[in-house]
């Protein structure tokens, strides 16, 4: 009998095609929370993306749950612990969008810099700012990364072809790891911040990062310095944040993620010295693409009872070993 998987987030077809050669698969990409619960015990697996929200109820509901799979990086949106405690692998599919979501970086950054969507919509209303809109060269100036992951090391290789200077905190890497990723290692979050010209944020959600940079941390940024944030949302404390860019304690910040989404009421979005996209770091059509195989790759893998290369929690294969 073939396994059943439900795809409750958007699916490239490509992933799909792989998914159905050997399994049943079912999308269902409206389902509301309660409705989510309602069905889960019907499946093998469940695939998602950040939408989604795979919490202890729905993992308790899922009495045939096999593999959580994540369709991206990030898996705050799954209760990881719940899931090792059932025995329930969690995979995701961490390479696939790494050179998207490090271009749009440099996207944001270089528009905060020179102010292009408020140029834009100005000449599309008629309005010829040349003066008001004068910007700041990124070359010979200080990009802070934080966290030196796959995401973070290729913001530093396209930076490095911008002649930016490159400093990187990241207390999971030692000296040499961070220098070896072509950075300069500093010893503290705090000297990062008062150093850097620009600074952006690749770490994971987690409780010692949830609003990582706050009040306390924006007043450590030079006035004329920029932030972006291509990560997740809540790693940055956005009153705090809009109140730091109003008061002119910030230039300005490039913002792809939010504390909620869709972000259409957030008063950061309509301050003018943010540049918002609506999460969107991830979406081309060659990440989504070779996201939806390798999501793909990793659930059949689990469900034919091989360990997958991109297994979150080990601990559920070592049972089985």
């Amino acid at each position: 009998m073939a396994a059943k998987i439900l795809v409750s987030d958007p699916l490239a077809e490509e992933g799909l095609e792989l998914l159905r050669r050997e399994a049943e698969v079912e999308v269902k990409t409206d389902l509301t929370p309660p409705q989510l619960v309602e069905v889960i015990g019907q499946y093998d697996a469940i695939v998602v993306r950040s939408a989604t929200k795979v919490t202890a109820e729905v993992i308790e509901a899922g009495q045939r749950l096999k593999v959580i799979g994540r369709a991206g990086v990030g898996v705050d949106n799954i209760d990881v612990e719940k899931a090792t405690e059932r025995g329930i692998m969690v995979v995701n599919a961490p390479t696939p969008t790494v050179v998207a979501v490090a271009e749009h970086t440099m996207a944001l950054l270089l528009a905060t810099a020179r102010h292009i969507p408020r140029g834009d919509t100005a000449l599309r209303e008629g309005k010829w700012l040349k003066k008001q809109l004068v910007g700041t060269t990124v070359a010979g100036k200080v990009l802070g990364i934080v966290g030196l992951g796959r995401i973070g090391t290729a913001v530093a290789k396209r930076a490095r072809a911008f002649d930016m200077e490159i400093i990187a905190y990241d207390p999971y890497l030692t000296r040499e790891q961070i220098e070896e990723r072509g950075a300069t290692p500093v010893s503290s979050l705090e000297e990062l911040l008062k150093r850097s010209d620009f600074v952006t944020l690749h770490v994971p959600l987690m409780p010692e990062t949830q609003g990582m940079i706050g009040a306390k941390e924006l007043d450590m940024m030079k006035p004329t310095a920029r932030l972006i944030n291509c990560d997740r949302g809540a790693v940055v404390d956005e009153e705090a944040l809009l109140k730091a860019l109003e008061e002119g304690k910030l230039a300005a910040a490039g913002l792809d993620c939010f504390c909620e989404e869709p972000a259409t009421d957030n008063p950061l979005c309509r301050n003018e010295r943010v540049v918002a996209t609506p999460h969107i770091a991830a979406s081309t059509m060659e990440a989504q693409r070779d996201v939806g195989r390798e999501i793909a790759r990793q659930v059949l893998s689990a469900l034919r009872g091989e360990r997958p290369q991109h297994l979150v929690n080990p601990a559920v294969w070592a049972k089985h070993e």
